[in-house]
């Protein structure tokens, strides 16, 4: 199996952001030194916000006063909290094949699958990053992905919006995306749907981890 030498690892209650990037950090490190396994780590963070290499500061308000936090992935700024899974993953690309392009495609693949087992229909909309389903006579934005490679070892991930406080989103312009809204599962009235969705994932992970090609 192509899972058979990674760690699925969920983490219960809100997981401060720096203690995460840290953990993540060394655990990329340890993975590229081959003193460590790949790893998919599903967690919630505390309201904050994230800056990417491309965050413009014109695009955060924040009113609230959320912790801002130096993320290092690319992208611009986007919002975590209470009820958004986040996922953070750690894979040897230069085991799984050298192509980031790849990489991030396959990682949309991924979501939209899982989500297509909650019975929601996303989909990859041109020039615009992230996941995304058709809401309320528009498109909105129920996903987002930020990714790094380091050395051929990948860190930060996606986020998807399962039950969050949606007007959070509103202290930043998210991901430089200002024209269309965000969504969650709880709004499209998808139940249970953390618990569903973390299954969904885990069901898909193989077919995910062979599409990425590579050493299996």
């Amino acid at each position: 199996m192509a899972t058979a030498d990674l760690e699925w690892r969920i983490t219960p209650g809100l997981t401060p952001y720096p203690g995460a990037l840290a953990e993540m950090e060394a655990r990329a490190a340890a993975i590229r030194d081959g003193g460590a396994r790949e790893l998919v780590w599903l967690l919630e963070h505390p309201p904050l916000y994230t800056a990417g290499t491309s965050a413009d500061p014109a695009e955060l308000f924040n009113p609230e006063g959320f912790p801002v936090f130096d993320a290092g992935r690319g992208g611009r700024y986007t919002y975590h909290g209470p009820g958004q899974r986040v996922g953070y993953l750690m894979l040897d690309l230069d085991r799984r094949g050298r192509d980031v392009r790849n990489f991030v495609h396959a990682l949309e693949g991924w979501l939209i699958g899982a989500l297509a087992g909650l019975g929601v229909e996303a989909f990859r909309a041109p020039g615009r990053i992230g996941i995304w389903v058709a809401h309320k006579g528009t498109e909105a934005k129920i996903g987002a992905i930020g990714v790094r490679v380091r050395r051929w070892v990948t860190l930060h991930g996606f986020s998807i919006n399962v039950a969050p406080e949606l007007s959070h989103f509103s202290g930043i312009v998210p991901c430089g995306i200002a024209e269309f809204p965000v969504t969650s599962l709880d709004e499209m009235g998808v139940s249970n749907g953390q618990k569903r969705f973390d299954l969904a994932l885990k069901q898909g992970l193989d077919h995910f981890l062979f599409s990425l090609g590579g050493r299996i």
